[in-house]
């Protein structure tokens, strides 16, 4: 566009949301690994790609077809038009998400209670939005949040107050707190966002005593829990899976999302949410909190595409609806690269070293602390002068302040990958002490 081109809109002609550094950050992360292609890239929360079949998804239509035919008794004809026209809103694969559901999580729940959501994005934006109902209501977000969540919620208007994560996964004194507090000011707490398993970006879990304590908690405050269980399925080694929040509710106090990126094919864009609240109509009726999340699907993406929708649904048809059982290469690869990265940065940087890390029971990231702060500037240096990618922690908290720490992710790579880029990270880390040091050497002399 030419510089003397007339200009008819600015950015404060648009919502605020578009220029906030939330949406921002989103973007950057999911750009930076196209501008430096050649750099060791411990950045992105990706699936591994050497398991990626190019004839599963062909495979996977026609089984879904098949169970239209053969076991939901459509005429080929419907069947056809199942996959290629407009479909149900709520979605066409419902049914088998609720049997995955009970298959792996012992969680049963109607499959009208889920809708099928163009990637679990959808989901969240369906929930706040329906959730957002006037000036007074706020979101609670367990912190460090996923920036996904917080960007969502910036798009309906709806405020995100912290709550302390910490070790526990949740510090439900500070939780309680919180609620009081934002009530105390004339607020309505309407929810509390946590991930217990795995969570991105901390890699932290809760503990199935503290599971129970926050579904108490939640009922005594009359809050909503959204759940996010992205990773779930990805513990390291033989450790047991603890029971998501939902299949421990007995209540109806969690809202949970879920999605088939990680596990199946993040190329379908294909999650889900499971809304089985209660709601009272006007006339009097009572619905499903689902019921109302398809009203503003409808006006948002209309319906989720039947065919990804397909792909989708012959996947889990061929494992007989368990996940548990067709992603075992991926999870055997995902603990064989998280130990793989644990033990590379205890060789890179042993006691007393200022570097520490976590070390989480599984799934995708690691959160390493660094003696120096960590933005996207050092990002980029990284990039260009070691070779080698992370994500600046600092985007996953939502007030500005400076963060030291960095997250890795270990499911894109190859053990002979991490090694390169932990070499590269230990180069970076290495420069930046000294460069960070010198003024105060100066000042001492």
């Amino acid at each position: 566009m030419s510089v003397n081109a007339p200009v008819e809109l600015t950015v404060a002609d648009l919502h605020p949301a578009v220029d906030d550094p939330v949406l921002n950050s989103m973007n950057f992360l999911n750009e930076v690994a196209g501008r430096w292609p050649d750099a060791v890239s411990l950045a992105a929360g990706r699936p591994y790609e050497e398991f990626f079949d190019d004839d599963a998804p062909r495979r996977w239509l026609q089984r879904f077809r098949r169970h239209l035919v053969e076991d939901l008794g459509q005429h080929p004809a419907q069947a056809n038009r199942t996959l290629f026209q407009y479909g149900r809103t709520k979605g066409i694969v419902h049914h088998l998400i609720a049997r995955n559901l009970a298959v792996d999580e012992e969680t049963h729940v109607d499959p009208e209670a889920v809708v099928v959501t163009v990637g679990c994005q959808e989901a969240m934006f369906l929930v706040l939005r329906a959730l957002r109902a006037g000036p007074r209501d706020v979101l609670l977000a367990v912190a460090p949040t996923y920036v996904g969540l917080t960007g969502a919620a910036r798009l309906v208007d709806l405020p995100v107050r912290p709550v302390a994560g910490g070790p526990a996964g949740v510090d439900l004194a500070d939780l309680r707190a919180q609620t009081r507090h934002a009530r105390a000011a004339g607020l309505r707490p309407r929810a509390c966002y946590v991930m217990p398993d795995f969570a991105n970006p901390s890699g932290v879990s809760i503990s199935l005593a503290d599971r129970r304590r926050l579904l108490d908690l939640a009922a005594e405050e009359e809050l909503l829990l959204v759940e996010d269980n992205p990773y779930g399925l990805f513990p390291a080694g033989e450790q047991g899976r603890l029971p998501t929040l939902k299949a421990l509710d007995t209540r109806r106090r969690v809202v949970y999302l879920g999605s088939f990126a990680k596990t199946v094919l993040p190329g379908a864009r294909v999650g889900y949410v499971v809304a089985d609240q209660r709601v009272a109509e006007a006339d009097g009726s009572v619905g499903l909190l689902a019921d109302q999340l398809a009203r503003i699907k409808s006006m948002v993406t209309v319906n989720t595409a039947p065919l990804a929708q397909a792909v989708i649904g012959g996947a889990l048809l061929e494992h007989d609806c368990s996940l548990v059982t067709a992603t075992v290469r991926q999870r055997a690869a995902y603990t064989r690269n998280l130990r793989h990265l644990l033990a590379g940065l205890a060789r890179r940087f042993p006691a007393p070293s200022p570097v520490t890390w976590t070390v989480p029971a599984g799934g995708f990231f690691v959160v390493v602390s660094v003696p120096f702060p960590v933005d996207d500037a050092l990002l980029r240096r990284s990039a260009e002068r070691h070779g080698v990618l992370w994500t600046p922690m600092a985007h996953f908290y939502d007030d500005g302040t400076p963060v030291r720490a960095l997250r890795l992710s270990v499911s894109a790579v190859t053990p002979e990958q991490i090694d390169l880029g932990l070499d590269r990270l230990a180069a970076l880390v290495a420069d930046e002490s000294r460069r960070t040091a010198a003024p105060d050497d100066r000042r001492t002399r």
